[in-house]
């Protein structure tokens, strides 16, 4: 008897068999720095293939969720590591309170670069954080010096909208504004532009209060800023 792991990760396999573009992988494996190799799938593609492909599968346990996601994670292609994140949003309403601390970390620093990091804030921790109160793991991430577990610390409330907690997205990224890593200073930049959506002012008494330049994050929020106001 096979475990659920093993089910997900053969039909996932099975489903992007002879499937990839060799022009389309070349490209996006230049794109993404050579972080990993592509097969050649689209994530149109990769979506239709993944849902026909899990379609028969029970609902899993959160443990087993998690465990399927980082053996997606671990094999060699990126399509694959995206289906990691497809699969936790497929089975969000499985997950409990532990799933953030036992996988979600571990998922965020396997093979990191932007594209995972990211699909995974919009697919778990955006969504687990709104569920459960996350104050300590999120803390743990912004203190931690990783720069993608302290991208997703920053972006932990991502489309929450007017539910955004404010003062806590602007707690840390204050605490993290001196920092000049290009994908710490974007994720501050696209926060503050996420709540000038609903509060632009706040976000432009953060800037005044901030006189320190940081280049990449005031040129988002100042994007956002300029598209509340027309």
């Amino acid at each position: 008897m096979t475990t659920w792991k093993q089910d997900v990760v053969e039909a996932t396999k099975k489903a992007f068999r002879n499937r990839g573009n060799q022009e389309k992988a070349a490209g996006a494996f230049a794109y993404m720095k050579e972080i990993a190799p592509f097969i050649g799938i689209t994530a149109p593609d990769r979506r239709r293939l993944t849902k026909e492909a899990w379609k028969s599968l029970r609902a899993p346990t959160s443990d087993e969720l998690g465990k399927a996601a980082l053996a997606l994670m671990q094999l060699p292609e990126r399509e694959y590591h995206y289906a990691a994140y497809d699969l936790i949003e497929t089975w969000i309403d499985t997950t409990d309170d532990y799933f953030l601390a036992e996988h979600v970390e571990r998922l965020l620093i396997t093979t990191p670069w932007w594209d995972t990091v990211d699909g995974l804030v919009n697919a778990a921790v955006s969504p687990l954080c709104y569920r459960y109160d996350a104050t300590e793991i999120i803390d743990d991430w912004s203190n931690s010096g990783n720069t993608w577990l302290i991208r997703a610390a920053i972006g932990h409330q991502r489309g929450w909208k007017r539910d955004t907690d404010i003062e806590r997205v602007f707690e840390i990224c204050d605490q993290h504004w001196s920092n000049q890593e290009f994908f710490i200073a974007k994720a501050i930049g696209w926060a503050l532009r996420d709540i000038t959506r609903i509060d632009k002012r706040s976000v432009q008494r953060f800037l005044k209060q901030h006189p320190i330049k940081n280049t990449v994050a005031i040129r988002e929020a100042q994007r956002g800023i300029a598209a509340a106001s027309k």
